[in-house]
């Protein structure tokens, strides 16, 4: 009864980084398509896309017309679009080699436009014992915050879906720490920051430098549905 989504939690944290304007928002791993739905109600339209068939299924009865649902890949196909504004991602890119993710999303982001990833992290007890410590604390306690939330008002605000109803992919240990992805991203995106975050989580911010060259187009885009 205590337990509670670690991924809808950080979603305000991701939608606060949104630049401004923001029109167009590349969503990768967008699972059932809760988070695009919520980006939808920000921007003009969001390409979410995953590689999963079934995640798009129920991503396409879940979001607006606004948000276009692409079966895809994003290290082997085409991705939708181009010269985006945002470029975000929820507890995705530990399921792919990070910096082949990175280079990739990198080159459709437009100058000035912003990646923001929450990624989850390989345990390294050594270096992040007190953050492991404070989040398991932490985590009861908000679930009796949300407990208590739910009851008053007839709602969890991070109400959390046992991936064997879902069907999304659970991954038990994560291949990089917070201190390799923080390496691996400063080498293929100079300037990125990644910070780790209190709930089993990191945090990957980029902003595309605004006197980057132009990205070439990917190709044809995919239709909705």
């Amino acid at each position: 009864m205590l337990d509670w989504s670690h991924n809808t939690y950080y979603q305000r944290l991701l939608l606060r980084h949104l630049p401004r304007p923001c029109r167009r928002v590349l969503d990768v791993g967008c699972g059932t398509g809760a988070f695009a739905a919520r980006l939808a109600q920000r921007v003009e339209h969001v390409d979410a896309v995953d590689r999963s068939a079934p995640m798009i299924e129920q991503a396409r009865r879940h979001t607006p017309d606004t948000v276009t649902c692409v079966l895809a890949d994003v290290l082997v196909d085409p991705l939708p679009g181009r010269d985006y504004d945002a470029i975000v991602s929820i507890t995705a890119l530990h399921h792919m080699p990070l910096e082949a993710a990175l280079e990739v999303l990198g080159a459709v982001l437009r100058p000035g436009g912003v990646l923001a990833a929450v990624v989850l992290p390989r345990r390294d007890l050594r270096r992040e014992w007190p953050v492991e410590l404070a989040a398991a604390v932490g985590h009861r306690l908000l679930g009796v915050v949300f407990l208590v939330t739910g009851l008053l008002r007839g709602g969890h605000p991070c109400a959390k879906e046992h991936h064997t109803r879902t069907g999304m992919p659970v991954l038990i240990d994560a291949p990089l720490t917070t201190r390799q992805a923080a390496q691996v991203a400063a080498a293929v995106l100079p300037g990125a920051r990644v910070r780790r975050l209190l709930f089993w989580r990191y945090l990957l911010l980029w902003e595309k430098p605004r006197d980057a060259c132009p990205t070439p187009s990917p190709g044809p885009g995919h239709p909705r549905g």
